[in-house]
């Protein structure tokens, strides 16, 4: 029973500083941030494929292959937002 509180206590803790942080973040630096976070998800499947692959247990394997789906669909989808957000710094073009 004390690891479970324990576990919530870190849980909530690092929700809370968690928000602090990314609340103090100035938005020129949103992109960086977005792009960092994608190289943390690239890792999350290389993680998720070593657990898939190594683990004989069924249910182990389908939770692992879950993991991969939505670590997959985080990183293109950070990568579409993050192409998105670049556009919006390139210079347009008059059309002549």
């Amino acid at each position: 029973m004390s690891a479970l509180i324990f576990s919530l206590f870190i849980f909530v803790l690092a929700c809370f500083i968690g928000f602090e942080l990314i609340s103090k973040v100035p938005p020129t630096l949103h992109t960086p941030l977005m792009s960092g976070a994608n190289a943390i998800s690239g890792i999350t499947i290389v993680g998720a494929l070593i657990v898939a692959g190594s683990v004989g247990g069924q249910l182990a394997q389908w939770i692992g292959f879950v993991a991969i789906v939505f670590a997959t669909i985080n990183v293109v989808g950070g990568f579409m937002v993050t192409d998105r957000m670049l556009e919006m710094f390139k210079k347009k073009e008059d059309d002549k």
